[in-house]
């Protein structure tokens, strides 16, 4: 009879040896003016030691001729839809390494989806219309997010250890910071990300070659 309240505050210890992780971005833009909408940018934590993130879904809409939101993150295993809201046709690819995919050609009412099996990050692209570009950023632990505009971030129920935190944005690109996240309570790490030097490249379709559909990117 004993032995159950020791196990019940060994769990209850166990609970509270994990802390958050909080903090802000800034991203510079050319000129160095800050930006004024971080919403795109993406953190995570590596090296976390910590079960599977479990499978989620998100959905990334076609319509007016561009992906809705621009940028989503999903966990390894998570799944995104691709609904096409449009009356014409559209065709969702990747040619990124380990998450390639084709959704072929559909339109209004149609919807296809991927399953993604790798951490990285996906650039998505139409194979009609050039201008139109979505990045799914796929995670291998559940400790993510997506920043706020005003590029507020919060990673809840980390285990208590010293980890690299990345900050994310395509027009920034990567940042690490290592981080040491206590037992109970918080740590705060802002990041600067750089992307005064960022630069639109013309990306090619699905078959590697210069799109001659007269859309402009």
């Amino acid at each position: 009879m004993r032995s159950t309240p020791v196990l019940l505050l060994a769990l209850l210890a166990a609970r509270v040896e994990a802390g958050t992780v909080t903090g802000q971005l800034q991203l510079l833009e050319k000129g160095g003016a800050r930006a004024s909408d971080l919403s795109d940018a993406v953190v995570y934590l590596e090296g976390v030691k910590a079960a599977k993130p479990k499978p989620a879904s998100a959905t990334l809409m076609m319509k007016a001729k561009a992906f809705t939101p621009h940028v989503v993150v999903i966990p390894v295993g998570g799944t995104v839809e691709f609904p096409n809201d449009d009356p014409i046709f559209h065709n969702a690819f990747s040619v990124s390494p380990e998450n390639k995919f084709d959704l072929e050609l559909y339109k209004r009412p149609k919807t296809g989806s991927w399953t993604f099996k790798a951490p990285g990050v996906v650039n998505v692209y139409c194979n009609i219309h050039p201008q139109m570009s979505a990045v799914v950023v796929v995670r291998d632990n559940p400790f993510f997010a997506k920043a706020g505009k005003d590029g507020a971030f919060s990673l809840e129920g980390v285990p208590a250890g010293k980890y690299t935190l990345v900050a994310w944005h395509e027009r920034g690109g990567d940042k690490a910071v290592e981080v040491s996240v206590p037992a109970a309570g918080s740590v705060t790490t802002n990041v600067t990300l750089d992307g005064t030097k960022y630069k639109r490249v013309p990306h090619k379709n699905k078959f590697g070659k210069d799109y001659s559909t007269g859309e402009r990117y």
